[in-house]
């Protein structure tokens, strides 16, 4: 289900693999609605781990399916614009867990907002050849202005020129996302996703869960680790 990967050690292999991957994206028209969608997020211990959690939705129900989770070792080296590489391996290993993979994914971060237009929702979406979208909490690349501040308002993410998402308010007067296509999907289609994912809260319903589920994972690790000494009798 999930296709190998060779994954570069460095930086200096990963340029042209990021550059032959951001050749490949594609934003066009969805086939037809997902039924089922995905979303992931990771999380980093202090010894140099990464927790990934996948939690899978029904849609447009938005029923939670199943959820999975991977550890791994980080062998990536932390380089800003590159950190795909340290996150997709753990990624994609819990998303290998789910009986098949989704018809869309929603990943906490970036699309084509990328400076190279190749953020780890376009990583993901076209080494899977999924549906992807990217969902931020914060900016990396791009001029904006604020939207308005009511639910589904939203105004242009632009970088040289291009724009490259939207920066959308899923709640009313709530700090707005950051989101960007990243593979086989167009803009307009990304805001009206998230927005009938986010239904609550200000995150899209499958990316919170996989938020929650991603930080409980790692809580879990960190005490297996180091867990509280037993008191000695008095």
């Amino acid at each position: 289900m999930i296709p190998p990967f060779p994954w570069p050690a460095t930086v200096t292999e990963a340029k042209p693999v990021q550059e032959r991957l951001a050749r490949q994206v594609r934003l066009v028209p969805l086939r037809g609605e997902p039924a089922t969608v995905a979303g992931v997020d990771a999380a980093f211990t202090a010894d140099g781990r990464i927790v990934a959690a996948v939690a899978l939705f029904a849609f447009p129900s938005l029923a939670l399916i199943e959820t999975a989770h991977a550890v791994m070792t980080v062998d990536f080296p932390y380089v800003p614009g590159y950190l795909s590489f340290r996150e997709a391996p753990a990624l994609m290993a819990a998303l290998g867990k789910l009986p098949r993979l989704p018809d869309l994914l929603i990943v906490d971060g970036q699309g084509i907002a990328h400076p190279r237009r190749l953020g780890i929702a376009s990583f993901l979406g076209v080494i899977l050849g999924v549906p992807a979208i990217g969902s931020a909490k914060s900016r990396l690349v791009g001029e904006y202005g604020e939207p308005a501040p009511e639910r589904g308002a939203w105004s242009p993410l632009v970088d040289r020129g291009e724009m490259v998402g939207a920066v959308l308010r899923t709640r009313s007067r709530v700090r707005p996302l950051f989101v960007s296509p990243g593979h086989l999907i167009t803009l307009p289609e990304a805001i009206d996703l998230i927005l009938r994912c986010a239904v609550r809260y200000r995150l899209p319903e499958p990316q919170r869960t996989a938020d929650a589920l991603a930080g409980e994972a790692k809580r879990e690790l960190v005490l297996l680790q180091n867990p509280t000494p037993t008191p000695m009798p008095k």
